[in-house]
């Protein structure tokens, strides 16, 4: 099992150009980000920069996220609503393009906040714009379920909600992330057996607190053997917040290995 870092969560005690190199020394070959930077379209030097600093550290780019907003003030996602929708648009081709720089194959869309110009019709159609330019290079757009913990206003909070989505847009296919599923009550085991085959890939984090694997209620050497015996064969992308410094939280992952 290939296990990634998600370089958005973990060594943020580093300035992101730095975390590459970080995440090599660590024993990873490849990593995960949320979109990195300030706007849909950042400059060409901010894009070059990036992508040197993953070239030299070695690592491979395995998961991208489109442009979500503000992620710290509380946005999670442009897709559904009509102020953001350009925005969202804006953003498609340069992440696709700079996914391709980097042969990652796998884009993840957050779906948006409800709000009061929430659209359905058009966040499945803004979905299915990206689709069809991660198609250009064979990558697939990916789609989650939030907790609403701590995501009270993302209106997709479960495996169904989430499918239901993608099975109206061609191209897609489910970001399993067990902690935010996990959170809501789903059974991680039960959610393997039955949905690994339209998983398109999987974040881990403990719960409650959303640490280390260890660090919690889950069951992660179980889990994470019975994810190696399903039908997804992909990164598992470690996206949760170090108890203590991220370059010391790497304990569990010797049991796995």
């Amino acid at each position: 099992m290939r296990f990634d870092v998600n370089l958005s969560i973990l060594f943020t005690e580093l300035p992101m150009l730095e975390r590459p190199a970080a995440a090599a020394r660590a024993g990873f070959d490849a990593v995960e980000m949320w979109w990195p930077f300030d706007g849909p379209v950042p400059a060409d030097a901010e894009l070059d920069a990036l992508e040197r600093a993953i070239r030299d550290a070695g690592v491979s780019l395995v998961g991208l996220n489109f442009d979500a907003g503000h992620m710290p003030s509380g946005d999670r996602g442009l897709l559904s609503s009509k102020a953001t929708s350009g925005r969202f648009r804006d953003n498609i081709d340069v992440t696709v393009g700079f996914a391709e720089r980097l042969g990652c194959q796998t884009l993840n869309a957050l779906y948006g906040n409800t709000t009061d110009d929430s659209d359905v019709e058009l966040a499945l159609e803004n979905l299915a714009l990206a689709a069809k330019s991660a198609s250009r290079i064979g990558a697939t757009v990916v789609v989650e379920a939030l907790n609403s913990f701590e995501n009270t206003r993302y209106p997709l909070t479960s495996t169904t909600a989430a499918l239901q989505v993608i099975d109206q847009v061609p191209g897609t296919a489910f970001l399993a992330d067990f902690y935010h599923l996990a959170r809501m009550g789903e059974d991680i085991p039960a959610l393997i057996e039955n949905h690994a085959d339209r998983f398109g890939h999987v974040q881990i984090a403990d719960v409650p607190g959303r640490g280390q694997p260890g660090t919690g209620e889950l069951d992660y050497p179980a889990i994470l053997r019975q994810l190696a015996a399903s039908p997804y064969q992909g990164p598992v992308g470690c996206e949760y917040k170090p108890v203590g410094p991220s370059d010391e939280s790497f304990g569990w992952l010797e049991a796995m290995r």
